[in-house]
């Protein structure tokens, strides 16, 4: 496994690979990887010849300085990660050489992009289509991978590739949880032992609102996991929206439409530490 911070010698490394006609799937993190990363790379490695993993915490898709400041970094460990995971190459830049000038490109796709984290983080999507777009126009992969437990991120990922018309497959993952049920997410390493000790909960009330969905209105659902998650003191729902699994948009009753997700935010502990989470209570 090689690992670049120039983007020119990853380039030149995958020209040599294309020119035997080798496919290159991409991976792009934002570092402190876990095996949730750790699985989308493997089904990289399994469907291509070559896998770029890329590990830039990108400062445009943070609307809080604090968050920037406080994303855990460790490259040492996401490379023996990556190496274990059979991973060929990983794109590790510093910010100045990913944006030498400022990204003044504005992607907006409504209404995936403005529901939900688009409305809660204005400018996060915008951020996370700079960036990817870049990935994609340095490594020009044949496929690309992300976990579904960034939901809507998938969404907005692929409004960005057709409006850009790039020929690159996005490969959606299945989310990976720890064995109490907590998503698996860079940002658990932020929670103290007495916080991680809560954080399941947000799982476990969405999980037992599939059954009480059976017997119960939408509304009635939605209130019910909101306030399941607030009785747990530490716990603060930021919100819950029971959407289209396609279009994102709300939906007023189960029949409305034939797949239907609901996606949760939560403040876990009293720095706060923001957790997202979903769960498919009807699928196509």
């Amino acid at each position: 496994m090689k690992v670049f911070r120039k983007i020119v010698d990853l380039q030149n490394a995958l020209f040599d690979e294309r020119k035997q006609g080798k496919k290159v799937g991409l991976v792009p993190t934002m570092g402190a990887l876990h095996e949730g990363h750790a699985s989308l790379v493997r089904q990289s490695v399994k469907e291509n010849d070559v896998t770029v993993v890329s590990v830039f915490v990108n400062p445009t898709q943070f609307n809080d300085k604090n968050d920037l400041k406080n994303y855990p970094r460790d490259l040492e460990a996401d490379c023996r990660l990556l190496e274990s995971c059979q991973a060929g190459y990983v794109l590790a830049p510093e910010v100045e050489e990913m944006y030498p000038t400022p990204d003044k490109r504005q992607f907006e796709y409504p209404p995936v992009s403005t529901v939900m984290e688009g409305a809660h983080r204005p400018g996060h999507f915008n951020g996370v289509c700079q960036v990817v777009s870049r990935l994609f126009y340095i490594v020009r992969p044949d496929r690309a991978y992300f976990g579904e437990k960034d939901w809507q991120q998938i969404a907005v990922v692929k409004a960005m590739v057709r409006h850009l018309q790039l020929p690159v497959q996005i490969v959606e993952c299945p989310i990976v949880r720890e064995a109490d049920g907590l998503a698996r997410s860079s940002r658990n390493t932020l929670l103290a032992p007495d916080e991680r000790a809560i954080a399941p909960a947000i799982y476990k009330a969405l999980k037992e609102s599939l059954d009480y969905a059976k017997t119960h209105t939408l509304q009635e659902t939605h209130d019910k996991v909101v306030a399941d998650i607030d009785a747990v003191e530490g716990l603060r729902v930021e919100y819950f929206a029971i959407v289209d699994g396609n279009t994102l948009q709300d939906v007023a009753q189960w029949a409305d439409s034939p797949y239907v997700v609901g996606c949760i935010t939560v403040y876990c502990g009293k720095t706060p530490i923001r957790l997202i989470d979903h769960i498919k209570y009807k699928e196509e």
